[in-house]
């Protein structure tokens, strides 16, 4: 187990007076399996109203206006938490249970693509032969890896808006297209599979109380009984490194931040992650 002090600071700039904006913040980490939050909060200057509540996919969410003219937007979120690797399952299910109807239909929203996670036939094609003779379980490890070994991984050379078919035909991307190549490869075998963001710590050898710069990070979660979580930009299962904000379909349902405004054009984004180990 260890204990992380996560600041991740977002501040966006623009180029004259914003007169109003209407904002969705995805930034604030909840108690789960693996992970207690002990203290969590996010501050916005400048906002006129804010409202938090959970979402459909059952992530932390803050809706704010700022309906005062200003020409930047800071967010602040703070947390410390208590993380734990999770428990890979000692029997997972088999083909059998993941074809019932019962799977397909409990968890339909997690074996349906969308554009963004769509696997090119290719990747496809790669998945269904490291399925076959696998268990589940085994198959979703093997998969993660065939798109880790595929992929590398360059900062810059893919956007929020890029498709996992894009990052896949590159052959490079960041953690968001690893996390929705394997996705999408996973659901195309018949294999639940869901988006989670959050943060890695980079440094598992860092000094308690060390402040180092962390990340805003990606992996993927797929369901044999219990959802399992491997993140596929290293190549490793989910450890006491990673701290969860949010899950969903696709990068889109967890965007940290999301919203319009009204004024003049962005003019620079700033994003810092800052995470302290405490234990």
């Amino acid at each position: 187990m260890s204990r992380m002090h996560v600041v991740h600071t977002t501040t966006f700039t623009y180029g004259g007076p914003v007169v109003a904006s209407y904002n969705e913040a995805r930034m604030t980490p909840l108690s789960g399996r693996g992970q207690t939050v002990l203290s969590a909060g996010l501050e916005i200057d400048p906002h006129s109203w804010r409202h938090d509540f959970r979402d459909y996919w059952g992530t932390a969410v803050t809706a704010f206006e700022v309906t005062v003219p200003h020409e930047s937007l800071r967010l602040r979120s703070t947390s410390r938490v208590e993380v734990s690797p999770v428990t890979w399952p000692t029997a997972p299910a088999d083909w059998g249970v993941m074809t019932s109807d019962g799977v397909r239909n409990e968890l339909a929203e997690f074996l349906t693509d969308s554009p963004a996670t769509q696997a090119p036939e290719d990747l496809a094609a790669i998945a269904a032969e490291l399925a076959a003779g696998r268990s589940p379980h085994d198959a979703a490890e093997a998969v993660c890896g065939a798109v880790h070994d595929a992929v590398e991984y360059v900062t810059g050379s893919t956007s929020v808006h890029t498709y996992a078919a894009q990052a896949w035909e590159a052959r490079k991307g960041v953690c968001q297209d690893m996390a929705q190549l394997a996705v999408g490869a996973l659901r195309g075998i018949g294999i639940p599979a869901r988006y989670v963001s959050g943060y890695l710590h980079p440094r598992r050898n860092a000094e308690v109380g060390e402040v180092v710069t962390g990340e805003s990070h990606a992996w993927v979660e797929w369901w044999v009984g219990q959802w399992v979580p491997y993140d596929p930009t290293n190549g490793i299962p989910v450890a006491d490194n990673h701290v969860v904000l949010g899950r969903g379909r696709e990068y889109q349902d967890v965007a940290p931040v999301r919203g319009i405004y009204a004024g003049s054009g962005t003019d620079g984004l700033d994003v810092t992650v800052r995470i302290t180990r405490e234990a």
